[in-house]
């Protein structure tokens, strides 16, 4: 039975990474999962200088998911590449960086530094929605998709994921516009920009009022924009959005990604990634699924 997936020349021992932001650098979870059993761990937003992020509060549980608008406080690439690389290089797993920016110049900065780090791809997060300049202004207009991509991938030494926003019109446009930058593979979905008013309180729950909404309530919308996205480009895609078991990451891997992030579920149960990762392999003796690539794409 083989679990092994290749993305853009790096092969993952399975399909399964951590969704950023949702998991640290892999140290703050590592005492409860085998970060060795994941095919990825993706760490959260790292800038070229430390990041303090949104005032609080940040964060508020909603139906069936949650808001966030931390704001990607980060302790900036210094700290990361002087403590967090050395400690994931411990584990049998790939590292991909999330990398976090302002403006283009932002953006190549950490990308460069990152190119004389151990570290084996890079996922470029152009869709905050949170964020007041930068990401968002980059994510949702697919001349601006097209441009950032293809100024990072010059300075890039490892390959590039751009990582792209739901709140956008057309989310095979915006595929497009990566996939013609010359991005390596694709990254969807971010969070979709939403709001909460505490009624007791007549207030909005989040300082930042607006928050990106993540977990199960937006999985349906995440599936749909992965298949679109897969039926408009041929780079591979890294499906996210609401996963919580191995039978949603399979609905996603049916979609057409190549590999799954799981990402808000890690809040209430640490453990999800690793039984993501052995329910993948249950469904594959299951069903008698000998490649797990025999199931990518399998549902047009």
């Amino acid at each position: 039975m083989n679990t092994k997936v290749n993305l853009a020349g790096v092969e993952l021992k399975n399909p399964v990474m951590t969704a950023s932001g949702t998991f640290g650098s892999g140290e703050e979870y590592s005492e409860m999962i085998d970060l060795s059993r994941l095919g990825a761990v993706v760490t959260k937003g790292v800038a070229n200088v430390p990041w303090p992020g949104n005032p609080t509060p940040r964060i508020a549980e909603t139906y069936g998911g949650m808001l966030n608008a931390i704001g990607l406080q980060n302790p900036g690439m210094e700290v990361f590449a002087k403590r967090d690389i050395p400690f994931l290089k411990q584990y049998d797993t790939k590292i991909i960086v999330n990398v976090c920016g302002r403006t283009t110049e932002d953006y190549i900065d950490v990308v460069e530094r990152l190119g004389q780090e151990p570290v084996d791809m890079l996922e470029i997060n152009i869709s905050c929605p949170n964020v007041k300049e930068g990401g968002i202004a980059f994510g949702q207009q697919c001349q601006s998709v097209e441009e950032i991509t293809r100024e990072v991938k010059k300075h890039a030494k490892q390959p590039i994921i751009m990582k792209l926003s739901p709140n956008v019109t057309d989310i095979g446009e915006m595929a497009r516009a990566a996939e013609a930058g010359g991005a390596d593979a694709i990254s969807l979905i971010n969070t979709i920009t939403g709001m909460k008013i505490d009624v007791n309180r007549r207030t909005f729950a989040l300082a930042n009022k607006t928050g990106g909404l993540s977990g199960p309530a937006i999985k349906p919308i995440a599936v749909r924009m992965v298949y679109q996205a897969a039926q408009a480009v041929k780079i591979p895609i890294i499906g996210m959005g609401g996963i919580r078991n191995a039978e949603d990451a399979i609905e996603f891997i049916l979609a057409g990604a190549t590999a799954v992030s799981v990402g808000t579920v890690n809040f209430w149960n640490p453990y999800a990634a690793e039984e993501v990762v052995s329910g993948i392999e249950e469904y594959m003796k299951k069903y008698q699924v000998e490649d797990i690539r025999d199931l990518i794409g399998a549902v047009r």
